[in-house]
């Protein structure tokens, strides 16, 4: 754990060892970030990275959503998200449920081109299934400001389990 204080007086590299994972393999908002200290409190720092995500271009924003892993899915993650998604209890899917997260997330890749984004903490697979499930009925636009919105939830949990 570290202290607002000990963020304020990091170098860069220390940055963003610090802040590495908090933005799925998304290095550059935290370098972007860097360069707004001093931070006044964890918030202050959140509500700078989350700044960084919305003055970006398009792609960039894209790109962020797109470095998240399907929701369910048994692949390569950062440690971040195999315990979020081992609290919601998507590493134990039976073998019917994860055919069916697999479908759904193939089903919402294929009508929005990225994964499905969701904050998964403090909820269960069957929440998040639902989620699914009703998010497949929105815009893209709406999705796209969803993900966004759900991406700057995941990085201020994940910031809280850094910084006192």
């Amino acid at each position: 754990m570290h202290t607002i204080s000990q963020i304020n007086d990091t170098n860069l590299e220390e940055f963003m060892n610090i802040t590495n994972g908090i933005f799925e393999h998304s290095p550059w908002i935290a370098q972007m970030t860097f360069s707004r200290k001093p931070f006044s409190s964890l918030h202050h720092l959140h509500q700078s990275m989350v700044e960084v995500v919305k003055h970006a271009s398009r792609e960039q924003q894209l790109n962020l959503i797109k470095a998240h892993p399907n929701l369910g899915e048994r692949i390569s993650m950062t440690n971040h998200s195999i315990e979020e998604q081992k609290g919601a209890g998507l590493q134990n899917l039976t073998n019917d449920e994860y055919e069916q997260f697999i479908k759904t997330n193939q089903e919402y890749m294929e009508k929005f081109g990225f994964p499905f984004i969701l904050a998964v903490r403090g909820r269960n697979k069957y929440e998040i299934y639902e989620a699914m499930q009703t998010r497949l009925t929105s815009s893209i636009e709406i999705e796209f400001e969803t993900a966004l919105s759900e991406i700057y939830k995941i990085a201020l949990l994940r910031l809280e389990e850094i910084i006192k």
